[in-house]
């Protein structure tokens, strides 16, 4: 490392950049100012050609596991549709909303409207809402 060259010191250098082009970026950027990367955590020193290997070694190991888990979550999700299934949230039960919001109507509590419908309560309160229904006293 040059003379009068500083350190910068990372305690979780994998994972922390969006791609490795961004994470070899800031690197750059780092060592175009003289200040070398030190990661606490991986044991990597830029300064020295060794250390500047590994962390490359590293940062396509982190780029390689992200773009498995992607590579996975897509297979996964078209395996489902073949199933039939339908990837994310369910659609709310309308008929369960409003059975909820008649029992509050009549005077039941909205946690326990909830809990006899089998439905979320704070959606039964989002519904009040949007309704303009008012909290049994």
């Amino acid at each position: 490392m040059p003379e009068g060259a500083t350190r910068w010191q990372w305690s979780a250098l994998i994972g922390s950049g969006r791609s490795l082009a961004e994470l070899l970026a800031t690197v750059e950027a780092l060592r175009g100012q003289g200040i070398a990367l030190l990661s606490l955590e991986e044991k990597i020193d830029t300064s020295s050609a060794a250390g500047e290997l590994i962390f490359h070694v590293f940062g396509a190991i982190a780029h390689f596991e992200r773009r498995l888990i992607s590579e996975r979550t897509r297979d996964g999700i078209a395996a489902a549709r073949a199933k039939g299934k339908q990837p994310g949230r369910q659609p709310l039960d309308m008929i369960k909303v409003d059975a909820a919001i008649k029992l509050v109507e009549a005077r039941i509590s909205p946690t326990e409207a909830a809990r006899q419908l089998g439905i979320g309560r704070s959606t039964v309160y989002r519904e009040m809402k949007r309704l303009g229904v008012a909290r049994p006293a």
